[in-house]
Parts: structure tokens; sequence; C-alpha cells
């Protein structure tokens, strides 16, 4: 995975921002901000990749993906970059004005299921019967290995890490950043972090396969929903999470506060998740070098709503 994460790196450098890390000493901790990547989050890196890779006919063909709201927006942008057509299926959990952002960049856009596994199958299949690409947002190689250029600039940013802390959905971000640092510095500890509310594949990994798993509302919207059979990062985490952290809402929202108004910085509930877990286990890593990823910044109109609330609450 080193060598297809490196290659990603060379093949993506031209598109991606090279997002920077900054210390935040209110938090005691280094933060990676890819929530400053070009469409707010880290997916762009690995929608990069993958189209990057498409062969002339593939590209004609246009690419088809299904998206919480964070790679649809990835996947059109790159997309649009590279004069390919892109459709993104998108289920009733998104957001309208996530859906207007990937329309107006180019997409089309096909609401398809309740929840995110429901237009993930829907667009596979469609893609399928179509002849075009699909373009999973985490059970693809190619994205993840997008997603690990995370790890090339956090090596050379830092010149020794002890822990990184990463939200867990799909496991691509993690399986990423894990695969690369796993070889080149495997002593660094990879922390996943989950709403306790949403835990789908800490539940896998858990029970050693893609089970069904009950989840309610969360913050973090885009790490909701469930595995799709056959995902190659069940395998993938479990031989890269050294430790899982579980987090509330509360826990989630407060972390969200507490970056706003000590670092000015918008982030959407999955960063704070990982912020949140970090917090929670501060203690274990007094003295360490840890780095926890910003994932993302796109935040729902409800979500903003509620840490609007809860800000003018202090």
């Amino acid at each position: 995975m080193k060598a297809a994460v490196l290659a990603a790196y060379r093949r993506i450098a031209p598109s991606v921002r090279e997002t920077p890390v900054e210390y935040s000493a209110e938090l005691g901790a280094w933060l990676k901000l890819e929530h400053l990547q070009h469409t707010g989050s880290f997916k762009f890196r690995g929608a990069s990749n993958k189209i990057a890779l498409l062969s002339p006919q593939e590209a004609a063909a246009g690419v088809m993906a299904a998206s919480n709201g964070n790679h649809g927006l990835a996947v059109a942008a790159a997309a649009r970059e590279h004069g390919i057509a892109a459709e993104i299926f998108l289920s009733e959990h998104v957001s309208p004005a996530k859906a207007r952002r990937i329309e107006a960049l180019g997409a089309q856009i096909r609401r398809v299921g309740a929840n995110p596994l429901e237009a993930e199958c829907a667009a596979r299949a469609a893609a399928s019967e179509s002849g075009k690409v699909f373009i999973s947002p985490y059970n693809d190689l190619d994205v993840i290995a997008g997603q690990g250029t995370i790890a090339v600039e956090m090596e050379r940013q830092f010149p020794a890490l002890d822990a990184v802390f990463a939200a867990v959905g799909g496991g691509g971000l993690i399986g990423g950043i894990g695969a690369y640092l796993k070889s080149v510095a495997p002593d660094t500890e990879i922390v996943g972090c989950w709403p306790e509310n949403s835990p789908v594949l800490h539940r896998c990994l858990e029970a050693g396969r893609i089970v069904e798993v009950s989840e309610r509302p969360t913050l973090s919207e885009s790490t909701a929903g469930g595995l799709e059979p056959g995902s190659v990062t069940l395998e993938l985490c479990d031989l890269v999470i050294d430790r899982s952290v579980l987090v509330g809402e509360d826990e989630i929202l407060a972390a969200m506060r507490r970056v706003l108004e000590a670092e000015h910085w918008l982030i959407e509930g999955a960063a704070a998740v990982a912020v949140a877990a970090f917090l929670k286990t501060a203690e274990r890593y007094q003295g360490k070098t840890v780095a926890v990823v910003l994932c993302g910044r796109n935040l729902s109109e409800p979500v903003l709503r509620r840490l609007t609330a809860a800000a003018m609450e202090r």
C-alpha cells in the first residue's frame, strides 16, 4: 500500500492542496487542517486519484458515485477538472445545501433511498448496468491510496509522531493514513474515532465481519451509514487501527464549539469526533506528539444551527 500511496501523492500533487499543521495550545494537540482542502474535506484526494487513473474510454463514459455529501462534492469537482461527466446518488440523509453545491460543480444529482447504504448500492448497480465506473467513498483501493497522501505530508511535517486521531465512517481515511504510517513509522499509534450513535465499522471489526448495525442520528453526518458488503476497509482497518474511542453527541458538540472558540475554525461533526476522542483520552498522551485530523468543514444547516445555539449559551 505504501507504493500506491506514494504514487497517488505524485499523481494528484498538482490538484490537491497540501494542508498545514498547527499546534493548538488550547487543545494540547497538533491539528492537521484537512478542512482547508478543496471542497472542504479530505475526500478530494481520493476522488482526484481515482479519476486521474481512468482510461480515456472510462473518462468518456463518465462516472457515478454515492455520497453523504463530501464525497459527492469531491467527485464532482475532480470530474469537472478533468472534463468528465459525473452523476451522484444521494439519500434523504444528505442536506439540500450539500446537494445544491454538488450540482453547482456540474454533477447530476439522483435522490435514492432513505440512508447512505441504499444510495451506495443503487449507484453501484446503475454503474454496472451502464458500464460507467463507480467511485466508492471508501471501498476502493485507489480512493484509499488518495486519502493516504495525508500521511505522506504528515511524515514530512512531523519529525516524530506518537499518535494520530481520525474519525471513521467507511474506513477509507484512517485506512489510507494507517497503511502508510505503519510502513514508515510503525510505532505511531492509529486511533479510530466513532460517534456512539453510529459505530458501524467499529462493530463490524468487533464481529470480524460486516454486520448490520443499528444507528441513531448523529452530528457526525459524514461518518454515518452502513458498510457495503465485501468492503476492503474491514480487513485494512483491522490491521492498522491500534485503539478505538467512541464519543457521545454532547462531546462532539462541545468539541465543535471549543475549536470554534479557541481557533476560530468551523468544523463539521466528523472532524469534531476526532477532537472529542482526543480530549476524552488526553491524559494518556501527556508529553507526546499527537495529531488530530480535522477532516472537513461542511456542516448541514441543522448542525450549524445547533452549534450556533450552543455557542450563544456561553
